[in-house]
């Protein structure tokens, strides 16, 4: 679905960058084939644009060349994740087996909001090299409460143990899909749970768009009634599985230092954006520290 989203939109913009380079046309005095391959870079202005917009709008009191780093690292991821893998996924997520031995622990990867399992190419790949047998899921509907997506994430977690033998496995969010893990475990328990590590997830709510009218939307709002008894819901037990990873530069969840849980200290990455968090090799290195303790038996 977001994938057919996504090429629609991609086409959309080209479209309108070349009809401007037509109309533009007689004033310019540019050649026609430079006016319609003007429309190709339509994509990505507008991806550049809405990523000035929301690191401008989310932009904490931090040091001024980390808010650069993250803004051009944020703009490259974007370009990979939205315009490159996301738009054609055309096949359905699919569990990849380890590339490398022994096998450890495996592992269900959630993406977040207007994302899919394309996210974590990277990741997936590195993982598996581990020794992980990896599973990368695809939240849909988009816009939905995110404890509609409980199922799919049981699914994925039924898979994995079935397809491994192992009684447990690690699962790892990013963002939205962070809190959809959280609610999943509130509806399924954590037996078979090892480990859950969040990327930028909004744990408090983020302020990035108090109108939202999105299901999903609205939950994720700064200090939502529905992320209140999710909190609620948890005990000392649930939140010791939990590790957190922030930057302080996020630029769709801020305010950022408050996205954490209580008794939880997180690991801070400075100078990435909020895609970047899937993409960046430090925070891949603390995904693969934090799960290399973890076997296919481990009791927590």
């Amino acid at each position: 679905m977001l994938a057919r989203l996504l090429r629609f939109t991609i086409l959309i913009q080209v479209l309108t960058g070349a009809a401007v380079g037509l109309w533009l046309l007689p004033a310019t005095h540019v050649p026609l084939w430079r006016a319609l391959a003007g429309g190709m870079l339509f994509p990505l202005a507008t991806m550049l644009l809405v990523d000035v917009y929301t690191a401008l709008k989310s932009r904490s009191d931090e040091p001024v060349a980390q808010w650069w780093q993250a803004l051009f690292g944020e703009f490259v991821a974007g370009l990979h994740i939205f315009l490159l893998r996301q738009p054609w996924s055309m096949a359905a997520p699919v569990a990849l087996p380890a590339t490398e031995t022994p096998a450890r622990i495996p592992v269900v990867l959630v993406h977040g909001y207007l994302c899919n399992h394309r996210i974590w190419d990277d990741m997936a790949s590195v993982l598996r090299a581990q020794g992980h047998t990896v599973l990368a899921v695809n939240l849909e509907p988009l816009f939905t409460s995110i404890d509609s997506y409980a199922p799919i994430v049981e699914a994925a977690v039924v898979d994995l143990c079935q397809q491994t033998g192992a009684p447990k496995v690690a699962l790892v969010g990013h963002s939205m899909g962070g809190l959809a893990i959280r609610a999943w475990m509130r509806v399924h328990g954590t037996e078979r749970v090892a480990r859950v590590l969040t990327l930028g997830t909004p744990h408090a709510g983020t302020q990035i768009e108090p109108g939202t009218r999105t299901p999903n939307g609205r939950q994720m709002l700064w200090q939502s009634p529905w992320l209140a008894d999710l909190s609620a819901s948890e005990t000392d037990a649930t939140r010791a599985l939990i590790r957190i990873a922030l930057t302080p530069q996020d630029n769709i969840v801020y305010p950022q230092r408050a996205q954490v849980l209580p008794g939880l200290e997180p690991t801070v990455f400075k100078g990435i954006g909020h895609l970047q968090m899937c993409t960046d090799a430090s925070v891949m290195a603390w995904v693969r520290e934090q799960l290399s303790d973890l076997q296919p038996g481990h009791t927590p």
